[in-house]
């Protein structure tokens, strides 16, 4: 046995915000919507590739927002994905904590802690 990859995160919404998730995941972060399941669909939320792994953004009735656990996104642009996060109305916190990395975190629409990073 061995576990071979990571296959996709999943984080929360509350329920009725699938739009919400798409303007910010899809349109704002530019992730690519993924189809879900026909049997999972009637569920709600969304899905988003992200690389070869995905984004699962789930429905939660009774929804709480992740404060500490948190998908981290490794992109290329740090200072772009800044820029256009402050643009939408976002409050980038700055982390220099890990030695060789640029890296900031941002809550998505729903208060769940988002990392995003890149190579210094």
């Amino acid at each position: 046995m061995s576990v071979v990859a990571l296959d996709h995160v999943q984080i929360a919404a509350p329920r009725d915000r699938e739009d919400d998730a798409r303007a910010f995941f899809g349109e704002l972060v530019g992730l690519e919507e993924t189809p879900k399941p026909a049997q999972l669909a009637t569920r709600g939320g969304v899905w988003f590739q992200c690389g070869p792994q995905q984004l699962h953004v789930g429905v939660e009735d009774d929804f709480a927002p992740a404060r500490k656990a948190h998908p981290a996104f490794r992109v290329e642009g740090l200072d772009a994905v800044r820029e256009r996060l402050v643009s939408a109305g976002a409050s980038p916190q700055d982390d220099d904590a890990i030695p060789g990395l640029r890296r900031f975190y941002v809550d998505d629409p729903f208060g769940n802690r988002l990392e995003f990073l890149e190579d210094a």
